[in-house]
């Protein structure tokens, strides 16, 4: 499409890519969660959800065959199977847009014209990346609840022995996976295994609060329902309630639930001062040691940890941190306040990292360590196709469109610059790998992540 309708002085930028370049920059500003997603084209139109099937593994053979049933054609053998599992994912259109008037800029339009562009690719970045993270974190539409989920707590307590149950989250406790592969309502299913206090019960319904209380970050509060009665010292207020099935969460100090979580106290470096449940390297050890007890893969070579600044700081001041990365790796990095790779892990500083409002003894951070696959990003496929007539005026940006519109209003004057990206983001299970194809995995539905809560 040709660009004689623009002013002149902003021809050149548009036809030698300035523009595009100032929106890239924004794009690659930082790392972030959408990073670690797979890419995937998607089909499918607007609002569309397509089913993923994934293939698993059959148990390994121990047992011999046995010489007298080798005979007939199938030599004594009988046909098995490999098992599946089911993902479901959903596109949706995100973008904004801003205009820019050539008259009321004056001699500064170029100036403006560039910023205009940096300011939506920082934002579509930033977009797709709290998307991605509350995906990760908070699950998606249909899917069995994010890292987050099937892990929760009583919040009030059974006067007596009672079937339901007030928690503070119910996410990861509303759907599971039959034995087709297939996810399902728990209310459509013979029960999910459900540990509440020291009791082990089986839920079958739930119902979301008319107002939400959760406390935690995108949680949804609830009532949970089980088949049998659960006791007053089982349902007793601050008492963890986790899903066989829930992935891995880990605190300091082996802490049950995040109300548990005890903040420091003392003055750093004085005497008397207690750390409390500060983030250390110990926790992140075991968060990698989950992950490959599950054989889940590396991203180029390491796990990535996503965290925030305050659990960075906690892990500096962790001794075993300090002793093991000054005995391999000198202090200059530790005396700059940043880490790049320690130990198969790389740690990856971002202030989009999910805080929890104080339970009591302060703020609750998140970290999250996972490996390849963790997440798969679907990219509607019609974004790839730009007609040449229209390259001067719309870029394709790592799947995001960067649309700049000559002036339509009745003076001329007013031109609109807009981004949009068509997409969605979706959690993979793995629950077909279980103790019989690994021994030493588990029955998490979600095993390529592993969320660290701390003060």
């Amino acid at each position: 499409m040709a660009i004689d309708n623009f002013p002149a002085q902003l021809q050149p930028i548009i036809q030698q890519g300035y523009l595009a370049r100032e929106f890239e920059a924004g794009l690659q500003s930082r790392i972030a969660f959408r990073a670690i997603a797979d890419r995937e084209l998607f089909p499918n139109r607007i609002g569309e959800s397509i089913t993923k099937t994934r293939k698993g593994l059959k148990a390994p053979v121990t047992t011999p065959m046995n010489p007298a049933q080798n005979g007939n054609f199938d030599n004594g053998l009988t046909p098995s199977s490999w098992s599946i599992e089911q993902y479901t994912m959903t596109i949706h259109q995100y973008g904004d847009t801003i205009d820019l008037n050539v008259v009321s800029e004056g001699v500064g339009i170029a100036d403006q014209f560039l910023a205009n562009a940096n300011t939506n690719g920082i934002q579509a970045l930033q977009s797709l990346d709290r998307i991605a993270r509350n995906t990760l974190f908070g699950g998606s539409n249909g899917g069995v609840g994010g890292y987050m989920g099937g892990n929760t707590r009583v919040i009030a307590a059974l006067d007596s022995a009672s079937k339901d149950l007030a928690v503070d989250d119910i996410r990861g406790f509303q759907n599971l996976i039959n034995a087709s592969g297939q996810v399902t309502s728990v209310g459509q299913s013979a029960g999910m295994t459900v540990t509440v206090g020291s009791g082990v019960y089986s839920l079958v319904s739930f119902v979301a609060d008319a107002t939400n209380v959760s406390t935690a970050p995108m949680g949804v509060s609830g009532k949970l329902t089980f088949s049998s009665e659960i006791s007053v010292t089982d349902g007793a207020v601050g008492n963890p309630v986790v899903a066989s099935t829930a992935p891995l969460i880990l605190r300091p100090n082996n802490r049950l639930t995040t109300a548990d979580l005890v903040a420091p106290s003392g003055n750093y470096g004085a005497s008397g001062y207690v750390p409390g449940d500060t983030l250390g390297i110990q926790t992140v050890l075991a968060a990698v040691a989950a992950l490959r007890m599950n054989n889940v893969p590396t991203i180029d070579g390491a796990y990535h940890c996503y965290l925030d600044d305050q659990q960075m700081l906690g892990l500096f001041r962790d001794g075993d941190f300090k002793y093991l990365y000054r005995g391999a790796y000198g202090s200059d990095a530790y005396r700059a306040g940043s880490v790049v790779e320690l130990l198969g892990v790389r740690f990856i500083p971002t202030t989009e990292a999910p805080l929890q409002a104080s339970l009591g003894a302060g703020v609750i951070h998140r970290a999250i360590v996972c490996g390849q696959g963790a997440l798969i990003e679907g990219d509607y496929h019609g974004l790839l196709d730009i007609p040449d007539s229209e390259k001067a005026l719309v870029e394709n940006i790592d799947g995001i469109r960067m649309i700049t519109r000559e002036p339509l209003d009745r003076l001329k004057q007013i031109i609109a610059q807009s981004w949009y990206w068509i997409g969605g983001f979706a959690l993979p299970t793995d629950a077909t790998v279980n103790p019989s194809i690994i021994p030493t995995s588990t029955n998490s539905y979600l095993k390529r992540g592993v969320v660290i809560e701390s003060l």
